[in-house]
């Protein structure tokens, strides 16, 4: 019988995160979920954060042993600091970070208000800088280097008329993205964003159907968004998140990668149609 070669080093630590902590917020469901399957699937033990309690036993349940909950408010500014504290006193130690958990409200100029853009901003960009802050420490002393993929949205770039709040919250951890790849560069500690397009999570499906879209609005999206005819899986996001948080995306850091179906940048739509 023909013996098969031995695969290199660097396609043996492609999507391994053995034994490796991961904390990843908004992990409940959709994304993040998804995210917290990946993880595990690659090896690693996850810590599944969920705003509310009531939140947590479906998602644990399925997600089996190798994952346990915290919750907390991440509008609360001492929330970020008792995630890692959770993570650090279960595990010993805190090797990934995914900033997942966000606000979708929708809002334009004109029903834009003070309270919506403080909360909005509290969970999408303050919550990720004060997480990445907590973390830190912990990062610095991963064995094999401590990542964060923050998750962020090609609404970033500019984003619809009703997404104004939230496009610009996104934009900002674009932005913080690049300055932290940077400013860690030296640290051992990597950071990386995925902006994510148009996905089919359970969150969305809530949202199009509060908007009169129906409940078979996929089957009516509009080609010039979804030219493959369906939106992307939450799975195939996870996917590449565990990527970015294992070995085999080192020693890149402070990218903001683009996962859609199509070029965001320069692309003209109506030749697209």
């Amino acid at each position: 019988m023909e013996r098969r070669p031995t695969p290199p080093r660097w396609l043996m630590m492609t999507m391994d995160l053995t034994d490796r902590v991961v904390l990843i917020t908004g992990a409940y469901s959709g994304i993040g979920f998804a995210c917290a399957e990946a993880c595990i699937a690659a090896g690693a033990m996850v810590l599944v954060h969920a705003r509310r309690a009531e939140e947590l036993p479906r998602a644990l349940g399925r997600l089996g042993p190798r994952a346990s909950g915290v919750t907390g408010d991440l509008k609360s500014p001492e929330t970020p600091e008792a995630l890692v504290a959770a993570a650090v006193g279960r595990h010993g130690r805190l090797d990934g970070l995914v900033n997942n958990a966000a606000l979708l409200t929708r809002s334009t100029i004109e029903t834009i208000g003070h309270d919506h853009v403080q909360d909005m901003l509290a969970v999408n960009l303050t919550a990720p800088l004060l997480l990445i802050k907590a973390a830190l420490p912990h990062l610095e002393r991963a064995e094999s280097g401590g990542t964060i993929v923050n998750i962020g949205s090609i609404n970033a770039w500019c984003g619809a008329p009703n997404l104004l709040a939230y496009s610009a919250s996104k934009g900002a951890l674009m932005t913080a993205t690049r300055n932290l790849g940077d400013a860690l560069g030296g640290r051992k500690v990597r950071i990386n964003q995925i902006n994510v397009g148009w996905t089919a999570t359970e969150t969305e499906h809530k949202l199009q159907i509060a908007e009169g879209h129906g409940e078979n609005w996929q089957k009516q999206l509009p080609e010039a968004f979804a030219p493959h005819g369906r939106l992307i899986e939450p799975q195939e996001v996870a996917a590449h998140v565990t990527f970015w948080l294992s070995a085999a995306s080192a020693p890149v850091t402070g990218q903001v990668y683009e996962l859609e179906q199509y070029p965001m940048l320069g692309r003209n739509r109506i030749a697209a149609r």
